[in-house]
């Protein structure tokens, strides 16, 4: 008897499982056309980076402009806010101070109306008979009692006459407070915009600097570009003179025989420079062809006496051909008519075995899970 009932081994378990995952883990990657990864163009790859850098490095350039220019707005925008906040704490110190000056609570006319010391400072409702502050009302002082009249009258006027003047003097000293306030702002406004306009001329002197620099390199550069171009003509001139010298006082328009001859023997010559042949010669090679007309006049005559010997041969061996054509016909008649009996005879025994495959051995066709078993595994 089997024993079945054996204790459970969870390491080779554990080894089993981990290699069904790592074969499905496999499977999935290997059967999926989306994921599966044969190879990289390393030509497109280098040339994605090389176009990512030079996009990178444009952007790097792009941004050093622009934060050059935000720093230098941020340096005059701070330049005009320190001048801003300068002139307003001039104005609002001035104003402080001619408020401390000019705009105390005593100096106000209805100050005496809710004056703290008004009790204190306050008369008796009568101090003598003269007094001008008994009204009629008050009942201090009635018609007729008026003694001091013309006292009062120059007094009142006097009294006037100082507050008119002290009301002036006062005016005065307004004015002249206001005038040096603005004075001292104008100066200083002054003094801030010819900073500003010092600062703008440094700006455009640096500026004009730059584009005289750049103006007079441009025109040395134009300069030496158009010396190379002169020399360069200069040059190209001198040689189509040179070229032009050569091919007319040379030796290929002269015709000079001489350069013709070859160093390997007198009987050779230089093909590029041969300018034809001389009398003589050419009366060797009318002889030398004449010579060879009669050569081939010979072998003419010595090649038709051998083409009739052939013409005899040819038809001899055409009436041999011939009869030798006709028994091989037969014989092929012979054969096809015995491999159509072989063929046929085949035809019927292949019939008789395909008939028995079917009928006796093929009797149980394959079914879709016979070939789903295939391509289940990567290994």
């Amino acid at each position: 008897m089997y024993k079945l009932d054996l204790p459970i081994d969870f390491k080779e378990a554990a080894a089993i499982e981990r290699r069904r995952n790592m074969e499905q883990q496999r499977q999935s990657r290997i059967f999926n056309s989306k994921v599966r990864t044969i190879g990289i163009d390393l030509t497109a790859v280098e040339h994605q980076i090389h176009d990512r850098k030079e996009h990178e490095e444009l952007e790097r350039q792009r941004h050093n402009a622009f934060a050059s220019d935000a720093v230098r707005n941020d340096k005059i925008a701070q330049l005009l806010t320190r001048r801003q906040e300068h002139d307003m704490r001039e104005l609002n110190k001035a104003m402080n101070e001619f408020r401390g000056l000019h705009q105390q609570p005593s100096n106000r006319r209805e100050f005496d109306i809710y004056d703290p010391d008004y009790l204190k400072k306050d008369k008796p409702a009568r101090i003598s008979d003269d007094d001008p502050r008994c009204t009629l009302s008050g009942l201090q002082k009635f018609d007729g009692e008026d003694l001091n009249n013309k006292a009062r009258n120059k007094f009142q006027q006097e009294q006037l006459r100082e507050w008119s003047n002290a009301q002036k003097l006062e005016r005065e000293q307004a004015e002249e407070n206001q005038n040096r306030s603005d004075h001292l702002y104008n100066l200083k406004m002054s003094e801030l915009d010819q900073r500003a306009m010092e600062l703008q001329k440094a700006e455009e002197d640096c500026r004009r600097a730059i584009n005289i620099a750049t103006k007079d390199f441009n025109n040395a550069l134009s300069r030496e570009m158009s010396e190379k171009e002169r020399l360069r003509k200069q040059q190209e001139l001198d040689d189509n003179s040179t070229e032009l010298a050569n091919h007319i006082y040379g030796d290929i328009l002269t015709e000079n025989p001489a350069v013709a001859q070859s160093a390997y023997g007198s009987h050779r010559v230089i093909t590029d420079r041969w300018k034809g042949m001389s009398p003589n010669q050419l009366d060797d090679i009318r002889h030398t062809q004449d010579l060879q007309r009669r050569e081939n006049q010979r072998l003419k005559q010595e090649d038709d006496i051998k083409n009739k010997e052939w013409d005899r041969q040819r038809v001899a061996n055409a009436r041999a051909a011939t009869l030798l054509e006709r028994e091989q016909s037969r014989l092929k008649r012979e054969l096809k008519t015995q491999e159509a009996e072989d063929n046929r005879r085949l035809g019927q025994e292949q019939n008789a075995h395909q008939e028995f495959l079917d009928k006796e051995v093929y009797t149980n066709p394959p079914t879709a899970a016979y070939f789903m078993q295939f391509n289940t595994s990567t290994r």
